[in-house]
């Protein structure tokens, strides 16, 4: 028994992010894990809660029973609620205790995949009650776990791994997104086309082409003659898609090319993380 090679990637890109993960926090002091990470409203410990929530959901263990307080300002919907659960039950939990949950959850996830001999397309339990495939959940955690990784990096001042497996993993999460940002929310022009430049450790250049009826694609062929152009780093790229920062803190940082109204169209709705 053997993980599908189609799920191997994800495995590896997780193990790397969550043994970077280990190793950013294992020495902090008590009060380093109250630091602010870029995640809105949380602090370090509060994303190692939810990076441990999320590992605590692919084994498959029970929901924590807990009442959640009613003055945390930025829970307002239920798929907040959801997610804070995880969160808000560690939040008076030590430093000792969170390192030690988090190695012990590494340690039972590793056991886990190296049990795993499910196919690609056998359906598992998601997020908020949700059914979808393993090769999904796999994909969104590694997801998941590379960009908290890059949260907490941010918080200790400790930068890295943005060409790491898992930065492979979120550049084709996050360019699968980009058609429903352009032609969708920024409702682009039909028969138009607006191009990606990226740099940085990771690098592309990539075309959405908005057709005659308004859908999107993606494509690597260079656009001549775009409405739009969008030159920016890697970093910012991630920080933008995964709403860390606002298109306004990073304005120093993003070259905008072309029809104005639709270039901060596009950057008003380029978050596509909950």
């Amino acid at each position: 028994m053997s993980l599908h090679p189609t799920l191997q990637p994800y495995a590896d890109a997780w193990t790397h992010s969550i043994e970077a993960i280990s190793e950013l926090v294992s020495p902090l002091v008590e009060g380093e894990w109250n630091r602010r990470t870029p995640c809105p409203a949380w602090s370090v410990r509060d994303v190692v809660s939810h990076v441990i929530g999320l590992d605590c959901e692919m084994l498959g263990d029970p929901r924590p029973i807990h009442t959640l307080p009613r003055d945390l300002y930025h829970v307002t919907n239920e798929q907040q609620r959801y997610t804070e659960m995880q969160v808000d039950v560690r939040r008076h939990h030590t430093a000792p205790e969170m390192t030690s949950e988090l190695e012990y959850v590494i340690i039972r996830r590793n056991r886990q995949l190296r049990n795993e001999s499910r196919a690609p397309g056998t359906k598992v339990r998601g997020p908020y009650g949700s059914e979808l495939t393993l090769e999904e959940s796999m994909r969104r955690h590694a997801f998941d776990v590379w960009v908290h990784e890059q949260d907490l990096r941010a918080a200790l001042g400790r930068p890295g791994n943005l060409d790491s497996p898992g930065a492979h993993i979120a550049r084709d999460y996050l360019l699968a997104e980009l058609p429903a940002v352009v032609a969708e929310k920024a409702d682009a022009p039909r028969s138009s086309a607006v191009v990606f430049d990226v740099h940085g450790p990771i690098e592309f250049l990539r075309t959405i082409r908005v057709d005659i009826q308004g859908r999107g694609t993606l494509e690597t062929v260079p656009a001549l003659g775009p409405a739009a152009t969008l030159t920016l780093d890697w970093e910012t790229y991630v920080r933008l898609a995964c709403g860390r920062v606002t298109p306004d803190q990073v304005a120093d940082r993003v070259k905008a090319e072309g029809e104005p109204q639709l270039t901060a169209a596009i950057l008003r709705n380029f978050t596509v993380t909950p």
